[in-house]
């Protein structure tokens, strides 16, 4: 076979030995590095790029993936925020609502219950005078009639007939003495 150093013996004889010993033949050695190398460049080229462009790109969509996600999810916290506080105001508004209401049916309230008390009021000065006017009507009844009754019993103690005059003068008598 072929040596690789000049002198006999040395290194050269071991690498012959050891490639005799081994079977070790270079020209097929050499070709199958080169076929190696080939294989290995083509599958470089046509395997390895587009499978790290495509693990790139992979790589790129998840991280914009998590970026969209980690947008999504402050939007999701800010609309969650905004709707706290539209509650709280909601809340706020209701609780303003109701305070008015309640302040304006107690207005309504002690403005109808001064309303109902004037016109209780009314009423009553109304029936008290009306009970003084009855009492007064009844009280003139009571002196005519009682003037009457003086004169128709004057006549008939006295047993005269008494003149227009004289009926007149006994009945105004008689209620001057009953308002006495």
């Amino acid at each position: 076979m072929w040596c690789l150093a000049a002198g006999s013996g040395g290194i050269g004889q071991a690498v012959h030995d050891v490639s005799v010993r081994f079977g070790l033949n270079l020209p097929l050695l050499l070709s199958q590095a080169v076929s190696f190398c080939i294989v290995a460049l083509l599958l470089h080229r046509f395997a390895y790029r587009p499978i790290l462009r495509a693990l790139e790109e992979r790589r790129r969509r998840i991280e914009e993936g998590l970026r969209n996600a980690e947008r999504i999810k402050e939007e999701l916290a800010k609309t969650e925020a905004a709707r706290r506080e539209t509650l709280a105001k909601a809340g706020q508004d209701a609780e303003r609502i109701l305070k008015e209401a309640r302040e304006a049916a107690a207005q309504l309230l002690e403005r109808e219950s001064r309303k109902a008390a004037a016109t209780a009021s009314q009423i009553l000065e109304q029936a008290k005078e009306a009970g003084r006017v009855e009492m007064a009507r009844m009280r003139a009844e009571l002196r005519r009639e009682m003037g009457r009754l003086v004169v128709e019993a004057t006549a008939k103690v006295v047993g005269k007939t008494l003149t227009e005059e004289d009926h007149r003068r006994l009945i105004e008598e008689a209620v001057r003495e009953i308002a006495d």
